[in-house]
C-alpha cells in the first residue's frame, strides 16, 4: 500500500458467482505456479515438519475431498476438525471446502463437554482429529448422537474401533477428479463458534467469499508480497489461524509458516524467524509482551520486515520496546472478529498512533454510531459498526440457527461488532472496550457464561459470577465471585477444587484465577448480574 486514500477510493473486490475457494485460489495457484512455496510446517523445537508448494496444497486437497466422498460425506455437511499445527489441519480444511462441507474449526485446548456442545449445535456429521483429540471424543461419544464418520490422524498409522486412519484413507482414495464445480459464492463454507457471555457460544456461517474478503486482510494489514514468508502465532480452532493461514495470504501468492509451538518461549519464536526466513510476523500482544523482555539484539531478526499484532489493543510502551530491540520495526495493530475479516488496522502507508485500532481496512466503511445507527460526534465513545449497504466481503451471513442474535446484530444498516470506541479528529479508531463481558486473557476470548455454568455445577457453589480482572501480562485473568451453598466455608483448599473443577469440565486455560467468596451478588431489577459493578470494584480494590 503506497497510499491510504487512493487504496480506499479504489479497492474494491469481485466475486464471480460461480466461486469455489480451493479451486479458484489454490488449484489456480497450482497450475499457475506448481512448485511456488505455499505451506512451511515446523515442529515445536523449531525444526522443519514439512514444505509444500501449490501443487502439494492442491493434491492434498483432491485427496482428502476424494476420501470424503468416499465416506458418503458430501456438500453442505458440517465436520469438526480439531487438529494442532500439523500439515494435516490443511488437508482436512481444504479438502472439506473442496467439495462444498463446512469445516468447524475447533481448539484443541476443547473439552469433551466443548466437543459435544459444538456437535449438537451444528448437526455436524464427521470429526477428523488427533490421538489425543480422539481420547476426549472417545469419553463422550455416546453422546454425538449425529457423528456418523470419526477420522483420527496420527503420526503412527492406525485404525481402531470407531476410528478410521486418515493417511489410510487418503492413500485409498488417491489423487483425482473432484466435483468441477461445486459452490457458489454465497454456498456455507466455515462456521467458527464465537465465545458465549450470557448464553452458549453461537455459531458464526461464512460463505465461499469470505475467502477474498482476506485479500485485503493479507495485502493492507500484513503487507504481504509474492515469495514473502508469513507466520500468525494462533491456535488452528481460532478465526485468527484463518485470518493469518487461509487464503488471503495465497492470493497474494506469499508462504503460510505454522508452528506446533508448545509453551511459547521468546528465544525459540526469534529463533524460529531467523532460521525460516520469517518476513511477516502476527501474534497477540501478550506474545510480544513477552518478546520484549528478551534480549533481542541478541537475534538476528534481518529477515523481518513486517509485523502486526490483534486479538486485544496493544500497549504503547511494548510498541517502543518492540521497534527499539528490533532496531525499527514496527508493530502494525489490527482489529476484527470471528464475524469478520480484519476490519481496522495500521498500515505502512500511514502514520502509526501507538495504542489506536488505525483506520478502516479497504472494503469496510466503519463507523462508531449510536443506538439508532446514529454517526456520534468526534471523541464520542459508542458501538463500533460495520455498514452493510453495500454488503462488504468478508462479513459473516448470520448467527447459524440464532434468529434473534442475528437481527441484534443487523439492523439500521449496520453491523454491530459489540465492541466500543470512538474516533479523533483525524480518522483513527480507539478502542474503548467490549460491550458484551468476554473476557480477553493471554489473547483467548473468554465467555464468562461457560466458566459460571462450570462452577455452579460444583455442590460447593450456589451461584457464581465471572469477569476480567486486569492484567498487565494476560490483558486480564479470569476472575470468580461465588456464593457458596450451605455447609461450606471459603479455604484455600475449596479454590484449588474449584479451579481443578473447571479446568475438567471445560478448557483449561478458562479456569478463574482468582475466586473471591461473598455472600451478594450486584444485581439488576430484572435480576441479571451487574458483572460492570464488580469489575469496577477490581479496579477500586474492592471485592
Amino acid at each position: 500500500m503506497k497510499s491510504y486514500e487512493a487504496e480506499r477510493a479504489s479497492y474494491r473486490v469481485e466475486v464471480p458467482t460461480r466461486f469455489n475457494a480451493v479451486l479458484d485460489i489454490v488449484e489456480s495457484w497450482s497450475v499457475q505456479e506448481p512448485d511456488a512455496p505455499a505451506l512451511v510446517s515446523i515442529g515445536a523445537g523449531g525444526e522443519l515438519v514439512a514444505e509444500q508448494s501449490a501443487a502439494d496444497l492442491a493434491r492434498e486437497s483432491r485427496r482428502m475431498a476424494r476420501a470424503l466422498i468416499d465416506l458418503g460425506i458430501g456438500k453442505g455437511d458440517r465436520i469438526v476438525v480439531m487438529l494442532p499445527r500439523v500439515p494435516a489441519w490443511y488437508t482436512a480444511m481444504l479438502g472439506a471446502i473442496r467439495i462444498g462441507a463446512v469445516p468447524i474449526p475447533t481448539p484443541n485446548l476443547s473439552t469433551g463437554r466443548d466437543i459435544t456442545y459444538r456437535a449438537k449445535a451444528s448437526g455436524a456429521i464427521a470429526i477428523v482429529t488427533d490421538a489425543a483429540g480422539a481420547a476426549k471424543v472417545d469419553e463422550v461419544a455416546g453422546e454425538l448422537l449425529t457423528i456418523r464418520h470419526f477420522v483420527r490422524w496420527s503420526a503412527e498409522r492406525s485404525a481402531s474401533g470407531r476410528w478410521h486412519d486418515l493417511e489410510h484413507l487418503l492413500d485409498r482414495a488417491g489423487d483425482g477428479e473432484t466435483p468441477s464445480d461445486p459452490t457458489g459464492r454465497d454456498d456455507p463454507m466455515l462456521i467458527f463458534f464465537t465465545s458465549g457471555t450470557v448464553s452458549y457460544p453461537k455459531m458464526v456461517l461464512h460463505t465461499q467469499s469470505y475467502a477474498l474478503g482476506h485479500v485485503a486482510t493479507a495485502r493492507f494489514w500484513h503487507d504481504l508480497r509474492a515469495g514473502d514468508r508469513h507466520w500468525t502465532i494462533s491456535d488452528t480452532g481460532w478465526a485468527k489461524a484463518a485470518w493469518g493461514g487461509l487464503f488471503g495470504q495465497w492470493h497474494e501468492r506469499a508462504c503460510v509458516v505454522q508452528v506446533a509451538l508448545g509453551k511459547p518461549d521468546a528465544d525459540t519464536i526469534l529463533e524460529i524467524i531467523r532460521k525460516h526466513q520469517v518476513t511477516s510476523f502476527c501474534a497477540p500482544p501478550t506474545l510480544y509482551r513477552m518478546l520484549v523482555q528478551a534480549d533481542l539484539k541478541a537475534h538476528d531478526l534481518s529477515c523481518l520486515r513486517h509485523c502486526t499484532s490483534a486479538g486485544e489493543p496493544l500497549n504503547p510502551e511494548v510498541i517502543r520496546a518492540w521497534r527499539e530491540g528490533t532496531g525499527g520495526l514496527t508493530v502494525y495493530d489490527g482489529y476484527g472478529q470471528s464475524e469478520t475479516t480484519a476490519l481496522v488496522a495500521n498500515y505502512r502507508a500511514m502514520e502509526v498512533r501507538p495504542g489506536s485500532m488505525g483506520k478502516p481496512v479497504p472494503g469496510y466503511e466503519v463507523a462508531i454510531v449510536d443506538d439508532d445507527g446514529r454517526r456520534v460526534e468526534v471523541g464520542e465513545v459508542a458501538n463500533i459498526a460495520v455498514r452493510t449497504e453495500p454488503r462488504p466481503i468478508g462479513l459473516f451471513s448470520g448467527y447459524l440457527g440464532d434468529e434473534d442474535a442475528t437481527r441484534r446484530a443487523f439492523r439500521q444498516g449496520w453491523y454491530y461488532t459489540g465492541d466500543k470506541g470512538w474516533m479523533d479528529e483525524d480518522g483513527y479508531f480507539w478502542f474503548e472496550g467490549r460491550a458484551d463481558d468476554v473476557i480477553t486473557s493471554a489473547a483467548y476470548r473468554i465467555g464468562p457464561f461457560e466458566v459460571e455454568s462450570a462452577l455452579v455445577e460444583h455442590p460447593a457453589v450456589m451461584e457464581a459470577a465471572v469477569v476480567g480482572k486486569p492484567d498487565p501480562e494476560r490483558t486480564e485473568i479470569v476472575c470468580a465471585f461465588c456464593i457458596l451453598a450451605p455447609g461450606w466455608t471459603p479455604s484455600d483448599d475449596l479454590t484449588r477444587e474449584l479451579q481443578d473443577h473447571v479446568k475438567h469440565v471445560t478448557a483449561p486455560y478458562k479456569y478463574p484465577r482468582e475466586i473471591h467468596y461473598v455472600t451478594e451478588l450486584p444485581k439488576t431489577i430484572s435480576g441479571k448480574i451487574r458483572r460492570s459493578e464488580l469489575r469496577r470494584g477490581l479496579r477500586e480494590g474492592r471485592r
